[in-house]
């Protein structure tokens, strides 16, 4: 508790007075997007900082953040090095700072799947296709800058109904990440939402689902997912090689308590042409200018 109290209050002074080259010129700092519950993203992300700093002898901090955008406004403006983004804010972050690079992904990333839910009042069941009586439903996305809550079930909504969400729907809402989706849609506040796999998946393992009152009732095609994203200039900061360290740090870690946090089975490569797929639909969208 005493060590989330201090993580809060070095946000609120994080984003009250900024980061200065002279208070924090040799810590290397990361943040994560807010796809969780904050609770359970400032204890997973405060392992992995302890795991880098023993593994780059350098002070690391993780910084929270409270929305999607802010994650990626905080990598423009290099007051963090490195962050755990989806696969859209590692698009958009990646083109505003030229040089940086995807260095690693969850093995399960390379194929990541959403969940469209729905609460059982609908009457809905599984299908291997969208179905047509999802029209004049209410649904929920997760956040506006979400991969797999937004962008990619946006995407095959699409191109399922030859129509925008908020066409097809009776009201569309965005609850701002993946857990309040579930929670959502589980207290029937909306019928149907869409979600990344990997939450449902852990949130059923660990019995946090009323199954009774909310089911799967389809699973998109798989699509490139989170990456860890560094800035391009981070040897200039830290040292020749510094950046190769923090891939070989990420793709070397193996504490499976650590990496069931996420929940990964380990981080593989990645680069920046992985993602191209989420380009090129961000563009077709309108999220991506």
């Amino acid at each position: 508790m005493l060590r989330s109290l201090t993580l809060h209050c070095l946000l609120v002074l994080t984003f009250v007075f900024p980061f200065s080259a002279s208070t924090l010129a040799d810590t290397f700092v990361f943040t994560a997007i807010p796809d969780e519950d904050e609770t359970r993203l400032v204890e997973r992300f405060q392992g992995v900082a302890d795991y880098l700093s023993e593994q780059l002898d350098v002070d690391v901090r993780y910084i929270p953040v409270k929305s999607y955008a802010a994650a990626v406004t905080a990598f423009r403006n290099n007051q963090v090095q490195l962050a755990w983004f989806g696969g859209l804010s590692g698009v958009q972050a990646r083109r505003l700072v030229p040089g940086s690079e995807a260095l690693a992904q969850g093995l399960e990333d390379q194929a990541f799947e959403t969940y469209f839910i729905a609460h059982r009042n609908t009457g809905l069941s599984e299908s291997d296709a969208l179905q047509e009586d999802l029209r004049d439903r209410t649904f929920t996305f997760g956040s506006k800058g979400s991969t797999s809550g937004r962008l990619m079930p946006e995407h095959f909504v699409r191109e399922h109904f030859e129509a925008a969400p908020e066409e097809v729907f009776s009201r569309v809402g965005f609850s701002g990440n993946h857990t309040r989706t579930l929670r959502l849609v589980e207290a029937g506040t909306f019928e149907v939402g869409a979600l990344n796999f990997q939450v449902w998946e852990k949130e059923l393992a660990d019995g946090n689902i009323d199954t009774e009152a909310v089911s799967v009732i389809w699973r998109t095609p798989s699509y490139p997912d989170y990456q860890w994203t560094v800035r391009g200039d981070v040897d200039e900061r830290f040292g020749a090689g510094f950046k190769d360290r923090v891939r070989q740090a990420l793709l070397d870690l193996d504490d499976p308590e650590l990496l069931a946090s996420f929940p990964r089975t380990r981080f593989i490569p990645a680069e920046n042409a992985d993602y191209e797929p989420i380009r090129v639909v961000a563009e077709q969208i309108g999220i991506l200018d």
